[in-house]
């Protein structure tokens, strides 16, 4: 009599299948919502803005960090909804699968939550990411009722970061601040500056183009000669 091969549950696949090594696609499920997709996108681009000049981390939103001891797509994988890796080159991944990496686990992950995903991001993945990922810092934001919360890894544990007088939690590991700002979790710098998107340049350099342009105007100068 021939036995079937015992299969995952979650994803179908045989548990005794190992992949080769290198491009494991992503296999992470459509995100929660827009505002969702938003928050993400708004985490991902203002920190690759203000790290350009860098070239030794990598960033990504909803993608799949396999990490099976075994090399196996099919065990150990889990998908944070935003997470750093500090130390690595910096380049384009269908996934980041951790044998790849040199056993590379992310340094910073953010969860954003939902009513379906709460408990789980609180709890399980919570354990996961300490005692499994050992990522230093970890934080979750809901962006429906705007709760935030980070935790720093110390002597093993999760610690609960204290906000500071502006409500923002500092990322040891980013060298920034998570905070609310607009009903959205962005980026402070170590002097309390909102990291801006790139939106927010070009709207900041056409107010100082117009204020400039109306002060020689005020000294009888046309600014379109100039």
């Amino acid at each position: 009599m021939t036995i079937a091969p015992e299969k995952n549950p979650q994803t179908g696949i045989c548990q005794d299948v190992i992949f080769p090594p290198g491009d494991i696609y992503s296999d992470e499920p459509p995100l929660e919502s827009e505002l969702h997709l938003r928050q993400i996108i708004l985490l991902l681009t203002c920190l690759e803005w203000l790290w350009r000049d860098r070239n030794d981390f990598y960033a990504a939103g909803n993608l799949t960090i396999y990490y099976s001891p075994y090399q196996r797509k099919s065990e150990f994988f889990r998908g944070p909804d935003f997470f750093v890796v500090l130390g690595c080159e910096r380049k384009t991944r269908k996934s980041w699968v951790v044998w790849e990496e040199h056993g590379k686990y992310p340094n910073v992950i953010v969860e954003i939550l939902s009513d379906s995903t709460a408990d789980t991001d609180k709890n399980l993945k919570k354990t996961i990411y300490q005692d499994t990922f050992r990522t230093p810092d970890y934080f979750w934001f809901d962006p429906n009722t705007l709760e935030l919360a980070g935790f720093h890894l110390l002597d093993g544990e999760y610690q609960p970061l204290q906000p500071n007088e502006h409500g923002h939690l500092w990322s040891q590991q980013l060298g920034l601040y998570l905070g609310i700002h607009d009903g959205l979790l962005r980026y402070f710098t170590p002097e309390h500056q909102l990291v801006p998107t790139l939106e927010e340049i070009a709207q900041q350099a056409q107010q100082q183009a117009e204020r400039l342009a109306a002060k020689l105007r005020e000294l009888n100068i046309d600014p379109d000669t100039i």
